[in-house]
């Protein structure tokens, strides 16, 4: 099969070679439409680098949220904050992915971008200043302005993210790794800032004001960042690639036709297998604007009216365009369906038991550093896993992927058997906690990037910024089944009860029954106090006796 190369003054396609193959960098002969020119270079990877700030800045909302979880923790000590947040977080950020992959085509992909980086940067602001300097409300107000900024953040920071994907699958592969990289050194850069700023200023607003002041700042670079490179040649050069495959000529004949070579070294011969005689004046490919005397007709391509191939994006609404759009994605469907599943599989594992369920381990020990240090575990593997994803990338398959996903799942009752309040070694112990939440992060990073990267390699140069809209959208859908199962998990099991005083309680011959394991047990029964109602408790600070008076 002839292929299209490149287009001559007219617009018409120029024709060379037999074989369609893809250039190193993924992308398929739409390179051919600059002439083959090499692409620009990224000179000491300065766009990876502003890449991997993209993956840093759409995603450090949310972990700054659950990252302060020792302040919201003892800000609303009732309630389950985390658990809260992050449903609230996942279920818009759903709901936002699912309306940006049908509007793609509607809004700039620059536009989507700088509204997401808005609406980050001015929640975190009003968090900080408003919610937790000024403590403007009170505890249920606050409880409810918080959730509520956290679903504003999920708007925002949802854009970004499949925007970002979008931009990065119309780049070579490791772009989009340096995104998926981002993400993970974002966990680690707000787990470090925590740690640092708990561990300077002792107390807790304090701490907390310097930390959300620190990632606010941070969002402003990242900012920075998107605009410093978009202009530049190389995104501009790849960007017109893809621009270049929704619109380049093609040949669509109606007449049963066939593209054959010839020494000439610009053009290809079009061959009318049945030409009927011309009828009309009107030019066509069985009436061409003049005949060359051969046995057969035979017309030079340059000479053939031909139809240029619609784009799919489009600003005009209608049943044509609906249908262009379901058919392109259904094309990406069917070329990537196995990278769908499962990165919806890996970040449906993750979900149901990160950050919620790993947040309530606990530690009589280190106490309230457990969490932060579990999280930070967590966030330093997945960085290490993405970081090595591309190294194994020839390994994983489609099925590989998938396969490898599922058995993952196993991790969700190893982790949950940590909870349960029992003086076990095997379960109760900090270091096999820590090793879970070291093996969840790793395989979070490795399973969860590559089919992101690999996926856009599978579709056509046209339909790469909506692969990557789609894969974000499953990666949205199992981050939201994950979530739900995580807030039915805090539903059937106590968490609020503190093992640790279950323990000193059991010591003191004080009887305590266990916290329920299996879903739909008997709840904890009232424990009443032995003191007459009318009596009034004394302490003696001197000697630390208690008295009653009757």
């Amino acid at each position: 099969m002839v292929e299209e190369v490149t287009q001559d003054a007219h617009g018409y396609s120029k024709l060379v070679g037999r074989e369609r193959k893809r250039q190193s960098d993924g992308f398929s002969s739409s390179r051919a439409a600059f002439g083959n020119i090499s692409p620009p270079l990224d000179a000491y990877n300065i766009i990876y680098v502003a890449f991997v700030f993209g993956g840093i800045g759409f995603l450090l909302p949310y972990n700054s949220f659950i990252m302060a979880m020792d302040y919201f923790k003892a800000r609303y000590p009732s309630s389950p904050v985390v658990f809260d947040m992050s449903l609230i977080y996942i279920v818009v950020a759903f709901l936002t992915v699912l309306a940006n992959t049908l509007l793609v085509e509607t809004f700039s992909l620059n536009a989507r971008i700088n509204f997401g980086y808005i609406m980050s940067f001015l929640t975190l602001v009003f968090v900080v200043v408003c919610e937790i300097w000024w403590e403007a409300w009170g505890t249920v107000t606050s409880y409810t302005v918080n959730l509520a900024a956290v679903a504003v953040v999920a708007v925002g920071c949802t854009i970004q993210q499949s925007s970002f994907y979008g931009y990065t699958s119309m780049l070579p592969p490791q772009y989009t790794q340096a995104v998926m990289v981002g993400e993970s050194a974002s966990g680690v850069f707000t787990s470090l800032v925590r740690l640092i700023t708990k561990f300077i200023i002792n107390e807790l607003r304090g701490s907390t004001v310097y930390f959300f002041v620190v990632s606010v700042s941070t969002v402003l670079t990242c900012f920075a960042m998107y605009h410093l490179i978009r202009r530049s040649d190389f995104i501009q050069f790849y960007m017109a690639l893809c621009e270049r495959a929704k619109t380049r000529i093609t040949l669509e004949p109606t007449e049963d036709a066939g593209l054959i070579e010839t020494n000439d070294s610009q053009y290809g011969i079009l061959k009318i297998q049945t030409s009927p005689p011309p009828t009309s004046s009107q030019l066509s490919f069985a009436n061409p604007a003049y005949e060359p005397s051969a046995p057969v007709p035979t017309y030079k391509v340059e000479d053939v009216v031909v139809r240029g191939r619609h784009s799919i994006s489009t600003n005009r609404v209608g049943l044509s365009s609906i249908r262009r759009g379901l058919q392109a994605r259904w094309e990406v469907t069917k070329s990537t369906y196995p990278y769908m599943f499962a990165i919806c599989l890996v970040y449906f594992g993750t979900l149901s038991i990160y950050p919620g369920v790993v947040s309530e381990i606990e530690s009589c020990t280190l106490k309230s550093w457990m969490p932060i240090i579990m999280i930070s575990l967590f966030n330093i593997s997945d960085l290490l896993g993405k970081t090595l994803a591309s190294s194994s990338a020839r390994f994983w398959t489609g099925k590989r992927l998938v396969k490898y996903s599922v058995m993952r799942l196993f991790l969700i009752p190893l982790v949950l058997m940590c909870l349960v309040p029992r003086k076990s070694f095997n379960f109760t112990a900090e270091i096999t906690a820590f090793l879970y939440s070291i093996i969840l992060g790793l395989t979070n990073g490795i399973l969860g990037s590559l089919p992101m990267i690999q996926a856009p390699s599978k579709v056509d140069d046209r339909h790469r910024e909506l692969t990557g809209n789609m894969m974000t959208l499953m990666y949205m859908f199992g981050l939201t089944a994950g979530s739900f199962l995580a807030w039915s998990i805090e539903s059937c099991f106590n968490f609020k009860k503190d093992s640790c005083t279950q323990y000193e309680s059991e010591e003191t011959n004080i009887p305590i029954l266990p916290r329920p394991f299996i879903f739909g047990g008997t709840p904890y029964p009232t424990i009443t106090s032995t003191i007459p109602p009318s009596a009034t408790m004394i302490i003696d600070a001197a000697n630390a006796s208690e008295t009653s008076l009757v």
